[in-house]
């Protein structure tokens, strides 16, 4: 072992186990200890674009390399969704979608609130969003006051 180890750092290498850059494999994870590994995230990330009703060629591409404006604005709901948080700000995340891709992303977010719990901080600049997103609570500012 100790030759391999030699020659691995003379030719400027690594030995197996470090090669491999990982104290275990990927493919496992304890989720109690916060990581997964990747066959667990492959699980998760299918049964969200479930949820969501997203086609499942998103998963097969680089993230946001080619997207439409709409299809990151959807992408961004498939991560909320992921990280499962307790409340999620969006950010004008109606801004610029055509009709079709508001209701995809509209439908994300209510399963985002009805199927995962999470509260929705929703800021907005149009009503339209409100057509499909019902929403608990409106506030309006104008000129700086709510």
């Amino acid at each position: 072992d100790d030759d391999e180890e030699a020659e691995a750092d003379a030719e400027g290498g690594d030995t197996n186990e470090d090669a491999a850059g990982y104290d275990t494999s990927p493919m496992e994870g304890n989720v109690e200890e916060g990581e997964i590994g990747v066959a667990e995230f492959q699980e998760i990330l299918q049964e969200k674009m479930e949820q969501l009703d997203m086609d499942e060629k998103f998963a097969s591409r680089y993230l946001n390399a080619g997207f439409s404006g709409g299809e990151k604005k959807q992408n961004e709901v498939l991560q909320a969704a992921i990280l499962e948080p307790s409340l999620a700000v969006l950010d004008e995340i109606d801004s610029g979608l055509d009709i079709d891709r508001l209701q995809d992303v509209s439908n994300g977010i209510n399963a985002l609130r009805d199927e995962q719990g999470a509260g929705i901080l929703q800021i907005t600049h149009y009503q339209r969003i409100l057509d499909y997103v019902e929403p608990d609570h409106v506030h309006v500012m104008l000129d700086g006051q709510i």
